[in-house]
């Protein structure tokens, strides 16, 4: 039997069968509700996977057509529930034989989701543990924003939090958080940390005064015209311009707490923003309290579709 076209530009969950994946789905069925955008629940299938729990050893003791026909139902009842939760959407399913790593991006490169959505945890009985391995090769690979999703719902009103620099990816993720926030009827909170520094400031300088303050300055300069530029477009969204004189996992990581969701951008331009934004984006991605948006910088000229 031959599956149905799965829709472009979606909102694509991971499935794997724990309960983390599940928040995952319902995270993105309440999203893919609010963008007015079909969901797509992807449970990719490995033959054989290790099960977890005492004594268990690998799926095929059980046989692939067991184990095959278990994960199916688990995925028609995974169907349902985000069916219920946002009757509003058309919902698809699809079960690729292969490690999540190789399937989520071969179908976000066929379907060019607006958003890539997966638990923080992965633990089950089908299933891969997808923060390990999963989560930090997506975050490297993808092209398409990817939010990790943990932690409680928020409380209402709760904020967006968005990393800001100097340098053009934190622009992406700034784009994405007033989007997001502005959909869901919240503030954001634009933080530029003083280690925000893109290489190319460095050249700015005139001649003999490539000191830190030029550095700083220059730097927050450029991130304040961003969310300037931002806040004129988006006028009906609160947006905080928040300076601080600290690391910026750590700020970001503080301000985490109690917010809707942290966004931050991964390989700045230059070698020195590549290395900060990739040990900031690392940080936050294993240890914020809340769901995370990642966007990588893109170089090619395509741009998905992100409504």
């Amino acid at each position: 039997m031959t599956e149905p076209e799965l829709p472009r530009h979606a909102v694509l969950a991971c499935f794997d069968g724990s309960e983390g994946s599940m928040s995952a789905v319902r995270w993105a069925a309440n999203e893919a509700r609010a963008r007015g955008k079909p969901l797509i629940v992807v449970q990719s299938f490995e033959w054989a996977m290790p099960l977890v729990g005492p004594g268990a050893t690998s799926t095929s003791a059980y046989g692939e057509d067991t184990v095959r026909e278990f994960a199916a139902d688990q995925l028609a009842d995974v169907e349902q529930e985000a069916r219920r939760l946002a009757p509003e959407i058309t919902v698809h399913t699809t079960m690729p034989d292969g490690r999540p790593e190789d399937t989520v991006p071969k179908l976000a490169e066929e379907l060019d989701p607006v958003l890539v959505v997966l638990g923080a945890s992965g633990r089950g009985a089908v299933a891969r543990v997808l923060l390990g391995s999963t989560a930090a090769e997506l975050a490297r690979t993808l092209r398409h924003p990817l939010v990790v999703v943990r932690g409680e719902p928020p409380p209402e009103g709760a904020p967006v939090v968005v990393g800001v620099d100097g340098a053009g990816t934190s622009e992406r993720a700034l784009e994405f958080a007033v989007d997001f926030a502005e959909r869901h009827g919240v503030g954001v909170r634009a933080v530029h940390a003083w280690s925000d520094w893109p290489l190319d400031v460095f050249a700015t300088a005139p001649p003999g005064q490539v000191g830190l303050d030029h550095v700083d300055n220059t730097t927050q300069e450029l991130a304040r015209k961003r969310v300037e530029a931002l806040r004129g477009r988006h006028a009906g969204t609160p947006v905080d311009w928040e300076p601080v004189t600290e690391p910026a996992a750590g700020a970001l990581l503080d301000r985490a707490e109690g917010a809707a969701l942290v966004v931050v951008g991964s390989h700045g331009r230059g070698a020195l923003g590549r290395a900060l934004l990739g040990s900031v984006s690392h940080a936050v991605l294993y240890h914020a309290p809340c769901p995370v948006a990642v966007l990588r910088e893109t170089h090619d000229a395509h741009e998905e579709d992100t409504s």
